[in-house]
């Protein structure tokens, strides 16, 4: 088994390219080629985590929060990012961030809050647009149909809870091969006119590359016509946060409770109560005060989120109950959705999840 694996099937649930331009996703210390020994999953890498890592005999730590999001200057052992690094690089361990990419996918940090709510039809609080783009090629009649299998199996034409969606029309298309050309049909030097199919399928940005690869691969023809075009289309399966609803309506005083048994909180941050049941809830794992908007157009009567600034609870303008958990509280559940990520795909091998708590904040009641 080598680290590579383990990281494509992180990568395939929530791809690199999809965190935002201020994050440090990706492998920031050791080497994809490595073979791993064991995976420990935490919400941060720090040099407690990393110590636990090489005790418990993983090299290969996958955290939630990357230890590096600042250029480092000098690496001595200052700071605990300092220490942790030093640690990793010592003792053969990598590290791997999976970040803001994984807040950006539909069954990400935010749906693993939903879930524990017990939320109901769940899907994205604030889709992102731009995210998709559409192919257009041409392919014999008679090969059409493995050409369309092949950009499938790259992992286009996916819309919402469809798979293997396209757009078929037939046609003739033209061409004449000229001197030094081997073509699949026709003479050289001849015009010829072949009954084609254009297909038209749409993927996901970050595809755009295996997607090519695999039309090319699979196409018989020796020049491939192909065309992408950006869709400034929603793609609702992803962006950032989560909706829904609960089974059944509660008293606000009912829904905190609610929330601070699934989430085991001490206690809770919010705005005034309303005097209104809630049944719609939002969520946002981390920092998700940039949603507090958002969650009101949804015309959710609660949202769920962490890090709020004095001022910025004031944006709920008594239209909906805002409630401020933590930033650990609200990510906590991350690790375990980690692991069941590596043990689904691979379920002989070590994953383990951290048993260092990493939480720096505490909360005194005496």
């Amino acid at each position: 088994m080598k680290i590579h694996d383990i990281l494509t099937v992180l990568e395939r649930f929530a791809a690199p390219e999809l965190q935002e331009d201020y994050d440090n996703a990706g492998l920031i210390t050791g080497e994809r080629g490595w073979d791993c020994t064991g995976a420990l999953c935490t919400l941060d890498a720090t040099p407690e985590v990393i110590l636990e890592a090489k005790e418990r005999g993983c090299n290969l730590v996958v955290a939630h929060h990357p230890i590096v999001f600042k250029g480092l200057k000098r690496l001595n052992g200052k700071t605990y990012i300092e220490r942790a690094l030093i640690l990793a690089i010592k003792h053969d361990i990598a590290i791997y961030a999976i970040h803001t990419n994984l807040d950006n996918v539909i069954e990400g940090v935010s749906r693993r809050m939903a879930d524990k709510l017990g939320l109901q039809n769940i899907r994205v609080l604030a889709p992102k647009k731009g995210q998709l783009r559409r192919l257009i090629t041409f392919a014999p009649e008679d090969v059409a149909g493995t050409v369309r299998d092949a950009v499938f199996a790259a992992g286009a034409g996916h819309i919402g809870n469809y798979s293997e969606c396209s757009f078929n029309t037939v046609g003739d298309g033209t061409f004449k091969a000229e001197e030094g050309a081997d073509p699949y049909v026709g003479e050289v030097g001849k015009r010829h006119q072949e009954r084609e199919t254009k297909i038209e399928i749409v993927f996901p940005f970050y595809l755009e590359d295996q997607v090519v690869q695999a039309l090319v691969a699979a196409h018989p023809y020796e020049e491939v016509a192909y065309d992408i075009f950006k869709m400034e289309n929603v793609h609702f399966g992803l962006g950032a946060g989560a909706i829904g609803e609960l089974p059944g309506a509660e008293e606000e005083a009912v829904f905190l409770r609610r929330l601070k048994e699934a989430f085991g909180l001490t206690a809770v941050r919010h705005t005034p109560l309303r005097g209104r049941p809630v049944k719609t809830v939002a969520l946002c794992g981390g920092a998700g005060s940039f949603l507090i908007r958002a969650a009101v157009g949804a015309g959710a009567d609660a949202y769920v989120t962490a890090d709020v600034k004095y001022h910025e609870f004031f944006d709920a303008e008594g239209r909906i109950v805002l409630a401020d958990i933590g930033h650990w509280e609200s990510e906590q559940f991350t690790t375990d959705l980690l692991a069941e990520l590596i043990g689904r795909k691979f379920p002989t091998f070590a994953v383990l999840k951290s048993s260092v708590q990493t939480n720096p904040l505490r909360y005194f009641l005496g």
